[in-house]
């Protein structure tokens, strides 16, 4: 049966873009593939993010990936391996009710009519609403992935309005996911906080894996460069990533060691802690950092750099992260929830605590006064980002527990 990849018209009652619908009138296979629609809110994470593992579905299953925007080299990636795409309305920053409505009806359009054995939603409002419009069209199995509980779970000292906004999320969790089995969360606390905040009934499991693991083949082990050291940061520009700590630890090590360069890359972002272009641009003038813009392949960035730094507040577990470990390179980061899990203290980078740019700058000077250190470590990160994060054993996890596979590894994961 020819299946196209790219799904943008409105759902006809039976079919999806050639792709029949279980018990309609033009469904005559004996036994057909289960159908699988994987929720994101961001139609280039499925490439960037989860192409491994929608190559390894669109083997076993039907799948049907649906974002919010389009994104023709996504779509032709996609279409390549077999896996059907579809536009969905979301606003994933967006706080308007309305438009959260409207996502929440298309939604169980969308699944009355595609008729999925599993719906598999990654991220906060592809969890929410995916989960809800999903008990709404009566889907069978739903399991949720949690890369991260983001800004409104950050700190629990926070403003008025914030507090609001945590207070409602909690609400709308809890009501998506109150008949799921089974939670994918990517570190402990995360799993913590799922459980502190009863998000989900207290039945269901709250599971772990190692972050969306990296491709060894694809981010293979680059040789260090040579010269003074070089600092990267990959990441949205919000100060949650530790955007701000990270320009003033630059500021503090250029002016005890001038030659180190300090590189940023990542795009703006449409969020409430998001950095200006005005604020990079003055950062740039200043002469503190180098900004690279934004990025579809980070790996010439990597394979330039010698360190890699990330002091967010928090995280799942940093895909640019195992990206840098896996192409041998030293990490930075923060001892925030998510960020230091995959970091072996003192033998493939170092961890400093949060929000502190003083420590963040010492880290980053013993880089300079040992010049040989970013090669030593750089071969440990690597061989811990395979021993570890491989993305052939965290997919294996994730397609047993959608039942694509037989058996599931373990999937407690201790970093």
């Amino acid at each position: 049966m020819q299946r196209t990849a790219t799904y943008r018209q409105a759902l006809a009652p039976d079919t999806v873009q050639g792709l029949t619908v279980p018990g309609s009138r033009t469904d005559t296979s004996p036994a057909r593939k289960p159908r699988i629609v994987v929720l994101a809110s961001l139609t280039s994470s499925l490439v960037g993010f989860r192409y491994d593992l929608l190559k390894a579905m669109a083997a076993s299953a039907d799948v049907l990936a649906c974002a919010p925007n389009p994104d023709p080299v996504t779509e032709a990636k996609l279409a390549e391996i077999g896996v059907a795409f579809k536009i969905v309305p979301m606003h994933r920053t967006g706080q308007n009710p309305l438009q959260d409505v409207r996502t929440f009806r298309a939604l169980v359009r969308l699944f009355r009519n595609f008729k999925p054995d599993i719906v598999f939603p990654y991220t906060m409002k592809p969890i929410i609403y995916g989960g809800l419009a999903a008990r709404w069209a009566g889907v069978d199995r739903v399991l949720p992935m949690c890369t991260g509980l983001g800004y409104v779970f950050v700190d629990d000292h926070c403003g008025l309005r914030k507090r609001l906004l945590r207070k409602g999320s909690i609400q709308l969790y809890r009501h998506a996911l109150k008949a799921v089995d089974e939670v994918v969360v990517y570190n402990k606390a995360d799993a913590a906080e799922f459980r502190r905040h009863r998000l989900v009934p207290p039945g269901s499991a709250v599971s772990i894996v190692p972050g969306s693991g990296v491709n060894l083949d694809r981010f293979a082990h680059q040789p260090m460069p040579k010269g003074p050291p070089v600092f990267l940061m990959v990441a949205r520009l919000l100060r949650d990533k530790g955007v701000c700590e990270y320009v003033q630890a630059a500021r503090l090590l250029k002016a005890r060691h001038p030659e180190a360069r300090c590189q940023l890359v990542g795009p703006v972002d449409a969020n409430p802690s998001s950095i200006t272009i005005k604020e990079v641009q003055a950062w740039e003038a200043e002469g503190v950092i180098e900004y690279l813009g934004e990025a579809p392949d980070v790996r010439p960035h990597l394979a330039a750099c010698s360190v890699f730094v990330l002091p967010s507040y928090r995280e799942g577990v940093s895909r640019t992260v195992l990206e840098a470990m896996s192409t041998g390179r030293p990490v930075i980061t923060s001892d925030a929830p998510g960020c230091a899990e995959p970091v072996d203290e003192g033998a493939s980078g170092y961890v400093v605590p949060v929000r502190n740019a003083d420590r963040l700058a010492d880290a980053m000077a013993r880089f300079v006064q040992d010049p040989d250190l970013a090669a030593r470590m750089g071969i440990a990160a690597r061989e811990r980002a395979a021993a570890r994060f491989d993305v052939v054993k965290v997919n294996a996890i994730l397609m047993a527990k959608l039942g694509l596979t037989p058996t599931v590894p373990h999937a407690e994961m201790d970093f």
